[in-house]
């Protein structure tokens, strides 16, 4: 790990700008990682990655086990050798997509017996074997092994799966060899503020290198996903990078910002775009709708990305309802780069001391999904969670 991992270097009523430090490269904080799980951010190569403004993106360690395998990874020069980025990268432990993906899984203290959602072949993962696979792969920041509870988990059953993820992080603490890794903890206990708070206060103990925040936004409302944040990160270390897990809708990062929170992942704005859901400041707009067939203009006027730069939204939207796959690439493209140039408006605004303003001026302009739709969604997404990237 390197001397100095995080620092901060300005905040703004609870927002922060500053610098993780990482084996390949500085990474500028508030920072989104767009999403590669399976060695790749789809439809985009590294080099659009790059282009659009990201310099750390996020792989998942339960896909890169099945398929490739992570002996094949290891002997073909790591994970930055085998999918060409030189920035840097997050690996998640896997265990969220052993709960959630695998047609049976049976959890002890020991670890996580499984099948695999390919084949079916019969895997078992522990704390001890998610950390060993994560230094193979070479990632410049690892996670532990956690439980995930449901939303709806009865208390009992939310306090047995985090008394087991602090059982986890110890052993994976133990586990952990590669100096030039950061392993971060993940903070537990569901919606329930008093287990929240004794996770981050048995986590902190531990003196972790950085904190995630670990099942929010797993088919709650938005109103408790964001009152259970606010109280977790006011008892998250101040010098330590704080790691909201699985969210990047743009509100939602604004709002995960001014409760402290530093990183995101998030699949979101590659999903919804091969959808054909846009961002712009006003909000997201479906490229499929009719009304979008004859318009002469971009797709947002506002963005530079090449797809607006290029195309018009007549075009786009003949894409879409072609089925041609250059819609997708290019509708990915355009939500990154809206991302990328929220990340870089957020941090400015921190540095400057205007972020209180910034965020007014946009959650005023920008339009946000129904809850009601939002909630649809989202558990339409979270049974057919396979199919996720």
């Amino acid at each position: 790990m390197p001397e100095k991992h995080f620092r901060v270097l300005k905040t703004s009523n609870g927002a922060r700008a500053g610098e993780l430090n990482t084996a390949h490269g500085k990474v500028l904080t508030p920072v989104f990682m767009p999403v590669g799980s399976q060695a790749t951010v789809r439809t985009l190569t590294p080099g659009d990655i790059k282009e659009i403004g990201f310099n750390m993106v996020l792989a998942n360690t339960y896909h890169l086990y099945l398929r490739p395998g992570i002996d094949t990874v290891k002997s073909l020069g790591g994970l930055h050798k085998f999918m060409a980025w030189d920035g840097g990268m997050l690996t998640d432990s896997g265990g969220y997509q052993v709960f959630s993906l695998s047609p049976f899984c049976k959890i002890t203290d020991e670890g996580a017996k499984f099948r695999s959602h390919i084949d079916g072949s019969e895997h078992f993962l522990t704390p001890e074997l998610a950390v060993q696979y994560q230094e193979a792969l070479g990632a410049d920041v690892i996670m532990v092994l956690d439980e995930c509870s449901a939303y709806g988990d009865s208390q009992e059953k939310v306090q047995e799966a985090m008394e087991r993820t602090h059982r986890w992080a110890e052993r994976c603490l133990k586990a952990h060899q590669n100096s030039e890794q950061s392993l971060y903890a993940i903070v537990q206990g569901g919606i329930f503020p008093e287990l929240r708070e004794k996770s981050a206060e048995y986590l902190t103990g531990l003196d972790f290198p950085g904190y995630a925040i670990g099942g929010l936004s797993v088919g709650e409302p938005k109103d408790i996903t964001l009152e259970i944040l606010g109280q977790t990160t006011m008892l998250l270390p101040e010098n330590k990078p704080r790691y909201l897990m699985g969210v990047g809708a743009p509100e939602d990062i604004i709002e995960g910002v001014v409760r402290g929170i530093d990183i995101f992942d998030c699949a979101l704005p590659t999903r919804v775009a091969r959808n054909g859901a846009l961002f712009t400041r006003r909000g997201r707009i479906n490229i499929r709708r009719a009304a979008y067939s004859r318009i002469d203009r971009p797709i947002d006027p506002e963005c530079d990305c090449y797809t607006c730069r290029t195309f018009t939204t007549a075009y786009l939207s003949h894409l879409f309802r072609s089925e041609e796959l250059l819609g997708l690439r290019l509708a990915s493209i355009h939500n990154l780069r809206f991302i990328s140039n929220l990340m870089k408006d957020i941090r400015n605004a921190i540095l400057n001391g205007t972020f209180d303003s910034f965020r007014e001026e946009f959650l005023a302009e920008y339009k946000t999904t129904n809850e009601r739709t939002r909630l649809d969604q989202k558990g339409k997404w979270l049974r057919g969670r396979s199919k996720r990237e």
